[in-house]
């Protein structure tokens, strides 16, 4: 790991003839809000085909200064805009004013993507369907972590399967959470171990925007990538700022979670250089719903601090760190003031992560060749006891370590064949090394996983169609055999308000520990402990995908629609059964094949602006979840084998509403649906297993922001609002030391109350 850092390091500076000469060559110049005369701050202006761009100051203003010569596009992009380019003519020694009149895109169709295929695409020439979390839907809908904003995007649901410790899992399309791949900055860092709490973890702060792709998508991911795939972006520097912000919750009007962050952005003289630093922290206090003495929700301290930076090495070049520190403790169960060991349940972990990531990009001048080099690693330390019974040897401890390093080619070809395209190739090797210790349980767990990658993939592209095709070889060193999946995008643009895209993509899953392995649930007054069948085959997976986006981007009401329709074929599907219980009377569950699996559905997607003021989006998904042949789950004679799967509604959904009457002032409304499922209830506080079919749920949130300009430059937000207004929360927990802690679901937070102050500078 350390050489290919190193190695990239030299190779960025052997490659500077990409770089440019001191031309003396500058722009500058202004955006404008075309409807309003208003000047836009943070608008991206970049020189398209080069590493060189900036953002507009806080007066709507920019410079860019020492620019190549030649001829060039300058592009002006933001979220919420259209990109508007402009052709330049550019010479040594001279300055040139370029000024910008942008108008609002409230359907949004013109924001760029890169996860559809690492590389900056209209979302709309996107050969997949990549939907975006932009940092504005954080703040509007309240959310102070990641797993609180992944809520609000068609097919994603979040869920909480853990009473005491908290843990939680994003579903895709219905699916497991080890069946969605998530990236931090493109690569695949997030082992099973950091799976089990991370979308808890990453604070919102350090989140520049996550990009979601629903199925298999490109070849350069990997092939677990089954359900979809979820890319967290983080902030990277374009202007000179900083931000501060505190938001306080009061969850169920009595427990505090309060939630401080901090921001700051510098950006070198000439542009050359930036760098972003972030930390935050959180303190959280438990909550118990029923009044049992037992938690609903834990108590949670957690910190994080790291920046990212950028060095450009030239015009065509550029040099990229990112590097991230958390520490987070989090305890739930009863007695939270004395050890864990003189507890009846305790589930208590202290997480410290350190992870980080190296990447150098650099192009041709004429933009044919582009070639980038990577590097990321993370590495976790925990400690941890879940227990039971005042047990004083149910502590243990857990390190793990993944790494990944690659490189990856690009050539761009006017023609192809019959069209332009362009053409990738790469390679990547993956390291994940795991030492899970639980001695009072006899456990101990030691993983080694080695997974060599090559792809290839080409792009045909115009404006009106897309045809991508790929292939991806991975050898997986728990798996015998080499791992061949191919990958199909199509795209076509019936209109230019209509278009049409399906897609097919092969996955696997190998026969190793998941995330949910090294989580340990309290049941009925023992733990349930998760092993894999010797004899445990390779998951594979078949996806089909088709979908219509529609656009209606002028008239007095603007609004788009997706329809997307989605089919995966599980074959040696991964289920967990009972397989009885050891000699300390703890519940065995046993990972063994099933014979198969089907899930299929449509998602629906729309976006309405009756107005400047107010915008309006929705989506909903409807589903069914399928084995082959109906499983028996428990050794309870009285449940009749289930061919549904557990945990996967046939019908859920989201809203999103804002009012802006003035630039001042803010009123945002957003909420969730949740359809019936079933759910499994383990016996301990019951007599005996039992299938529960839940209610319906509907979680909405009110918030209100006021703006206050203090000065030219610096701007005071205050807001507040409350989560979950109807309370529409879980009613029948179990109760007491016998309780199936496991047996939780619906809204992750009651009826919650929060103040919140920002200042942005």
């Amino acid at each position: 790991m350390k050489n290919i850092w190193v190695f990239i390091i030299l190779i960025s500076t052997g490659m500077n003839g990409f770089s440019q000469e001191n031309t003396d060559t500058h722009v500058w110049g202004h955006v404008l809000n075309k409807a309003t005369g208003r000047h836009v701050p943070y608008i991206h202006i970049a020189l398209k085909g080069t590493a060189l761009g900036t953002a507009t100051d806080a007066t709507g203003h920019y410079f860019l200064t020492n620019l190549p010569t030649g001829t060039f596009t300058l592009t002006a992009s933001g979220v919420g805009y259209k990109t508007v380019e402009r052709e330049i003519e550019l010479k040594a020694g001279q300055s040139l004013e370029v000024n910008f009149e942008i108008e609002e895109d409230v359907i949004m169709l013109d924001y760029i993507v890169v996860s559809a295929n690492r590389k900056e695409t209209l979302r709309k020439e996107a050969p997949a369907i990549v939907n975006i979390i932009y940092p504005r839907l954080f703040e509007n809908t309240g959310a102070v972590c990641l797993a609180q904003g992944l809520n609000f995007q068609p097919g994603l649901r979040m869920e909480t399967n853990c009473q005491n410790c908290g843990f939680q899992q994003v579903r895709i399309n219905g699916m497991d959470g080890n069946y969605t791949q998530i990236l931090m900055d493109g690569r695949p860092v997030f082992s099973s171990l950091a799976g089990i709490y991370a979308i808890e973890q990453i604070p919102v702060n350090m989140i520049e925007r996550v990009e979601i792709i629903r199925g298999g998508g490109s070849a350069m991911y990997g092939s677990n990538a089954i359900a979809g795939t979820i890319n967290i972006i983080t902030r990277e520097p374009e202007t000179n700022s900083a931000s501060l912000s505190n938001t306080t919750n009061l969850i169920g009007g009595t427990s505090a979670d309060l939630n401080t962050s901090l921001n700051t952005s510098v950006i070198s003289d000439d542009y050359s250089a930036g760098l972003t630093i972030f930390g935050s922290s959180r303190m959280r206090n438990p909550y118990d719903h029923n009044g049992d003495g037992y938690t609903e929700i834990g108590k949670l301290n957690a910190s994080s601090a790291g920046f990212r930076g950028y060095y450009r090495t030239g015009s065509y070049g550029k040099l990229s760190v990112e590097y991230h520190h958390l520490n987070e403790f989090r305890r739930g169960g009863n007695k939270l003031d004395h050890p864990p060991h003189k507890t009846e349940i305790t589930e208590q972990t202290d997480h410290l992560i350190d992870a980080g990531s190296l990447q150098y990009t650099a192009s041709t001048k004429d933009g044919q060749h582009r070639f980038n080099m990577y590097a990321s690693a993370q590495h976790i330390h925990r400690k941890s006891y879940y227990g039971t019974g005042k047990d004083p040897e149910a502590y243990g401890k857990t390190l793990d370590l993944t790494c990944i390093s690659g490189f990856q080619y690009t050539l761009k070809a006017d023609t192809l064949v019959f069209m332009p395209s362009e053409l990738t190739v790469g390679a990547e090797y993956l390291v994940n090394r795991l030492n899970d210790e639980m001695l009072g349980y006899d456990r101990f767990i030691e993983q080694s996983a080695d997974i060599g990658s090559m792809f290839i993939q080409n792009e045909w592209k115009n404006e009106n169609t897309g045809i991508l095709v790929g292939l991806r070889l991975d050898k997986h060193s728990l798996i015998d055999h080499p791992v061949l999946s191919p990958r199909l995008n199509f795209r076509f643009n019936l209109t230019e308000n209509v278009n049409l895209r399906s897609g097919y993509s092969t996955g696997f899953r190998a026969p190793q520990t998941f995330d949910e392995d090294l989580h340990i649930t309290a049941v009925g007054g023992n733990v349930a402990l998760i092993t894999n069948d010797p004899g445990l085959e390779t998951e594979k997976s078949h996806n089909f995908t088709v979908s219509a986006d529609l656009y209606k981007n002028s008239g007095k009401v603007p609004a788009s629609i997706l329809l997307e329709g989605f089919y995966i074929s599980l074959e040696n599907i991964f289920v967990v059964e009972e397989a009885g219980t050891d000699a300390e009377g703890n519940l065995i569950l046993e990972r063994r094949n099933g014979t198969g699996a089907v899930i299929k559905g449509i998602h629906v997607e729309g976006r309405i602006v009756p107005s400047r003021t107010i915008q309006l989006q929705f989506g909903m998904s409807f589903q069914k979840s399928l084995y082959s042949k109906p499983r028996a789950w428990s050794e309870n004679e009285n449940i009749e084998p289930q061919r549904k799967m557990f945990r996967s509604p046939g019908h859920y959904g989201y809203f999103t509403a804002s009012w802006t009457p003035s630039e001042n002032f803010s009123m945002n409304f957003s909420g969730n649906y949740t359809g019936p499922m079933l759910v499994q209830h383990f016996a301990g506080y019951i007599p005996e297993d039992a299938e529960v079919e839940t209610p319906p749920f509907f979680d909405t949130t009110l918030k209100i922001a006021r703006d206050i300009h203090i000065g030219g430059h610096c701007v005071l937000q205050l807001n507040g609002g409350v989560q979950n207004i109807l309370n529409s929360y879980q009613d029948d927990f179990d109760r007491g030391e016998y309780r199936d802690a496991g047996y939780i679901y619906g809204p992750s937070l009651p009826r919650t109350f929060f103040l919140g102050m920002k200042f942005n500078m």
